[in-house]
């Protein structure tokens, strides 16, 4: 099932899309809860240690929020048949 899931058309687009927006609204959240001042983003001690933690975490969001979604598509398709 997992290679069947993985090898649908439009899955990796469905991750990539999904990480996009997970990374955009994290940052934008954190960026709320600190008051929406412009020293967030100066604030930051280590830019690549946190632009690496939210391509990691937007990629495992998106992957298991997709994973979800076309497992269930496939599923439902295969119990029409």
């Amino acid at each position: 099932m997992f290679k069947k899931v993985t090898s649908t058309p439009g899955f990796w687009k469905s991750v990539f899309s999904l990480g996009i927006a997970f990374m955009f609204l994290f940052v934008l959240i954190k960026w709320a809860i600190e008051g929406f001042k412009t020293e967030y983003f100066t604030s930051v001690q280590n830019p690549i240690t946190t632009v690496l933690g939210l391509v990691v975490a937007g990629f495992a969001y998106g992957f298991f929020a997709a994973y979800g979604k076309f497992r269930g598509r496939i599923i439902k398709e295969e119990q029409k048949n």
